[in-house]
């Protein structure tokens, strides 16, 4: 085994910084911006999954939500440098109230740095993560997917799912049944009612379980209001439950199946690509005649033999079995008349042939 190539003793002069230093000049970057820098209990925002690229992935989010934010809510607005807000010039006597002017315009500088949408790490492989600050989350996104699905125009390459976030807690079992009982009582708690689903998924997490977690959830939700139903069709409201790390994101969303569970890449096809993956299905599922015509153009088709079997019109005429010779006629798309004349002028011709040769 090769022995670590030893540093060169560094001279007295200039000393080498130490690792914490460096961290926590990293740490007054990130800070510098205002906000977190990183997915934790207390945030709103949309988490967003991504095929491998999350810095295009990121892009394309800024440029979607900010089209649709500035249809919603209006564009955004940013303070200058010079209209910061200050206290009086005059010299003040009074040295809390001096105190108090100072933290106003921290405050004030702060609230200045935010932006409406600001992407954070959300600690998980291509998940990205926008915090989002004086909009609601889920009347947003509900709002993109339904231009989307009424449009079907497609807006994303690299986005796959976008789901609204409207709270997050610590991914612990207590805190998160603590968290629900009064995060699900805009939806579920009396008078409000109405079906609903969970879905759960948990990422770089292993201490919850799955199970427990949607068997705690649904009670809360039933204990709101007895009236409140499952329904793993078609709900009304479905609890998006996402874990990451050791944080908890949670979320309401309608429209779940509609809208293709959130993905952006379906919401878009039309209504008529599931008939494509199987093509036969529409004969199928169609009328007799309309089963029979298909059937008469396609003729060189074996499996459209099988579906003129199937035809309703032709099972009360078929009260009697057809002899192979004649199934295999229609099958093979010929018309039956014709070729009975041609067998019975073939038969004729070899009896003529036979007394001639007599």
């Amino acid at each position: 085994m090769a022995t670590p190539v030893q540093q060169p003793p560094q001279s007295s002069g200039g000393k080498r910084k130490g690792k914490a230093q460096y961290v926590q000049a990293k740490r007054a970057r990130r800070c510098d911006g205002g906000g977190p820098r990183q997915l934790e209990p207390g945030l709103q925002g949309i988490l967003i999954t991504c095929n491998m690229n999350e810095r295009k992935c990121v892009e394309e989010a800024y440029s979607l939500l900010n089209e649709y934010g500035d249809d919603m809510y209006g564009p955004e607005k940013f303070m200058d440098k010079d209209q910061q807000p200050s206290g009086s010039e005059g010299e003040d006597d009074d040295v809390e109230a001096a105190l108090r002017k100072e933290v106003g315009d921290i405050k004030a500088s702060t609230e200045m740095k935010l932006r409406r949408f600001q992407s954070v790490e959300s600690g998980a492989n291509n998940v990205v993560f926008i915090r989002t600050l004086g909009i609601e989350p889920e009347k947003l996104v509900h709002h993109i997917l339904q231009d989307m699905y009424q449009t079907k125009k497609k807006k994303t390459r690299v986005i796959l799912r976008m789901l609204p976030i409207s709270g997050t807690c610590k991914a612990f079992l207590e805190d998160m049944k603590k968290y629900a009982e009064t995060f699900l009582e805009p939806w579920f708690k009396a008078p409000n009612k109405g079906t609903f689903q969970i879905v759960y998924k948990s990422r770089n997490n292993s201490h919850m379980n799955r199970e427990e977690v949607i068997k705690e959830l649904a009670g809360i939700v039933g204990s709101l209001n007895s009236e409140n139903k499952v329904d793993l069709s078609n709900p009304q409201y479905t609890v998006v439950v996402e874990i990451i790390k050791a944080v908890c994101c949670l979320s309401v969303v309608k429209d779940y199946m509609l809208f293709r569970k959130y993905n952006l890449q379906e919401v878009v096809k039309s209504a008529k690509d599931p008939s494509q993956l199987n093509p036969k299905q529409p004969a199928q599922a169609g009328n007799g005649k309309e089963a029979k015509l298909e059937s008469g153009d396609k003729s060189n088709d074996p499996a459209e033999g099988k579906n003129q079997q199937v035809v309703p019109e032709n099972n009360e005429d078929l009260g009697q079995t057809k002899p192979r010779s004649e199934i295999q006629v229609v099958n093979e798309g010929g018309a039956k008349p014709e070729l009975e004349s041609q067998v019975t002028e073939r038969l004729e011709s070899n009896e003529n042939d036979l007394s001639e040769e007599k």
